[in-house]
């Protein structure tokens, strides 16, 4: 006979301190620490977890690919999420090429990660594509 497993929230408390965000240079200067060297070598994907009042309260890395690309599912977003009881989020991933411009798929993703996560009651609050220098904002350009 086959056993279930039993789940539960388990989180690791860091030395990182909570912060408010306010704006994608915000949100950009937090998230680029939990890149370190590798910004400019290989694709990664992290997600920020924000009570309601912006402030952060936790974040996870979502995925990590190779130089061209890397998958963001879905289902694990949305278990960060619940899990941590967010009322919002932002999604960050960089492009070690240092091109800060969206694609199609990045475009298609954030679209269906905003009503996603509408569904459970947060907020995709931003989907930021960073560069070891710069970066790029949906919610500044209206995107979102």
């Amino acid at each position: 006979m086959k056993t279930i497993k039993k789940y539960q929230i388990k989180s690791n408390t860091t030395d990182i301190p909570q912060v408010a965000i306010n704006s994608s240079r915000d949100a950009y200067d937090y998230i680029k620490q939990f890149y370190a060297d590798d910004i400019d070598i290989f694709e990664s994907s992290f997600i920020l977890l924000l009570n309601r009042a912006n402030i952060t309260i936790g974040y996870a890395k979502i995925s990590q690919g190779g130089v061209a690309g890397t998958v963001i599912d879905i289902k694990i977003v949305l278990k960060y999420v619940i899990d941590s009881l967010a009322s919002g989020f932002i999604i960050s991933h960089n492009h070690p090429s240092g091109n800060k411009n969206s694609s199609p798929q990045d475009d298609q993703l954030t679209k269906r990660l905003a009503g996603i996560a509408e569904l459970v009651d947060c907020k995709m609050l931003d989907h930021l594509i960073i560069t070891s220098e710069s970066w790029y904002s949906y919610a500044d350009d209206g995107k979102l």
